[in-house]
């Protein structure tokens, strides 16, 4: 186990309908926008457009959430009414200026390739649906988190982003059966989920549908089992049980495929504690 300390606190941070302010327009910058933009937070871009990537000016062109400045950052009214600021631009001095006027307004700030001026780090992110990976190192080589990134996504089981849109629809039906918060039903409840999602493949929840989704609670929760897939007329074809070839060792893949129903599990367990 290694030593406590030195690391990061990784959170799903929910930006949906927040103020976001980008500074830049170039490659990086257009990273950053198409990252906040998935977060269904709202946008307002500062940078002189013979600045803009291509990227960039099609998010601009894009029926998104931005508000468009084709300027240089005007200083601290330029922060008002701001959730989290993202910088990137080439100018390190104005850069230092925008992350100490955000520190003194207590606003979250992110200033490309300047660790020390961060309050948080973007990473090298997978996304699959409602799936979300972050690798970070912490700022010490972005490259080295993208090689990584790159390995664990070849670990993926396909179809797991189908998967866990398809459990969270089965999760928001049980909900309506069996309402409430903790208690004895919430507890069985989460048991009965979690049965579920260790005794079923990942390929097989993928292709849950409504139907199959009514039967499962009619057959499974209000008689106190899980049915097999079987049972629900669920066939996956054999193709999809297959990991993909030479990627990776075959042990890497099992190991991947126990980490994600792990982690459903215990997503469903802290789900419930919480609410």
């Amino acid at each position: 186990m290694s030593r406590l300390g030195g690391g990061s606190l990784l959170l799903a941070w929910q930006l949906k309908g927040k103020h976001v302010l980008i500074v830049g327009g170039g490659d990086v910058a257009s990273g950053r926008v198409e990252s906040v933009l998935a977060a269904d937070a709202r946008v307002t871009l500062i940078s002189p457009s013979n600045g803009l990537h291509t990227l960039t000016k099609s998010f601009l062109n894009g029926s998104y959430n931005i508000t468009y400045h084709d300027r240089l950052f005007g200083g601290v009214e330029d922060l008002a009414n701001v959730d989290l600021v993202l910088t990137a631009i080439d100018d390190v001095v104005q850069s230092r200026v925008i992350c100490c006027l955000c520190r003194e307004l207590k606003i979250p700030v992110n200033v490309a390739d300047i660790p020390e001026s961060c309050d948080f780090y973007f990473g090298s992110q997978i996304r699959d649906g409602p799936l979300q990976i972050m690798i970070s190192t912490n700022g010490n080589s972005p490259k080295l988190a993208n090689i990584i990134r790159k390995k664990v996504e070849q670990s993926l089981p396909e179809h797991a982003g189908d998967a866990i849109t398809r459990v969270g629809e089965l999760r928001v039906k049980l909900k309506e059966r069996a309402p409430g918060v903790g208690g004895a039903v919430g507890k069985r409840r989460m048991r009965w989920m979690i049965d579920v999602c260790t005794s079923w493949e990942m390929e097989e929840l993928a292709l849950l549908d409504d139907q199959m989704i009514r039967r499962l609670l009619d057959d499974g929760w209000e008689k106190n089992a899980v049915p097999s897939p079987g049972e629900l007329g669920v066939r996956p074809s054999r193709q999809a049980f297959e990991a993909k070839p030479n990627l990776i060792a075959p042990g890497v893949f099992i190991m991947t495929s126990s980490f994600i129903a792990g982690a459903a599990c215990a997503g469903l367990f802290l789900l419930v504690r919480r609410r």
